[in-house]
């Protein structure tokens, strides 16, 4: 009689379960949507209503428009080892797609979103730009002071990546738990059970 308690009170858990995944999955989608559209439409403003090299002030000194072309990763990082770059990026896209089904955590769907639809910005540069297939030198436009020239899946790539760094700091897995408390926990309980056979 006991277990079939046990059994019943157990059932919901998984049906909220079942919501709670795919509602992640939408959030997940919508993040990397966004971000991926936002990118490829600004390239797609610059390189129609600008020539490479032109410089436009739009909140001088801070901020400049400045159209370039980049063969190197986020923030001209490698500039003569594109292939490799366009190889990374397919892998880490790939790499995110596997690890959606842990997924359980709004953050943790902003922040893979984020760097999903940075990675497939800047790898839809490598694969379709000139100057050829997987060699495509990606679109560069936004300029700050002593900062590297960059674009819009640049900063989705690196505000997902401060985003998982924070999570992983607080202990909150992908699947939304925060796994240094349950540890610490874990940890705290032992004790209450005795102490070591000297004691």
């Amino acid at each position: 009689m006991t277990d079939d308690l046990t059994d019943d009170a157990s059932k919901p858990a998984p049906a909220v379960q079942r919501k709670w995944r795919p509602a992640m999955l939408w959030l997940f989608a919508g993040f990397a949507a966004f971000a991926y559209a936002f990118d490829q439409l600004t390239k797609l403003w610059v390189t129609s209503t600008m020539t490479e090299g032109e410089r436009i002030p739009v909140l001088p000194p801070l901020l400049h428009w400045y159209f370039i072309r980049n063969s190197g990763a986020a923030f001209s990082i490698g500039e003569n080892v594109t292939w490799i770059f366009t190889i990374v990026m397919a892998a880490v896209s790939v790499a995110i797609l596997f690890q959606l089904r842990r997924l359980g955590s709004a953050w943790w769907a902003l922040s893979l979103g984020l760097l999903l639809g940075g990675a497939l910005g800047n790898l839809t540069d490598r694969l379709f730009r000139e100057p050829s297939f997987a060699m495509g030198h990606v679109v560069d436009f936004i300029q700050l002071p002593n900062f590297a020239i960059f674009n819009i899946a640049d900063s989705a790539v690196v505000s997902g990546v401060v985003i998982i760094c924070l999570l992983t700091l607080r202990g909150i897995g992908m699947d939304g738990k925060r796994h240094v408390a349950a540890a610490k926990s874990s940890g705290d309980a032992k004790p209450a059970g005795g102490g070591p056979a000297g004691e």
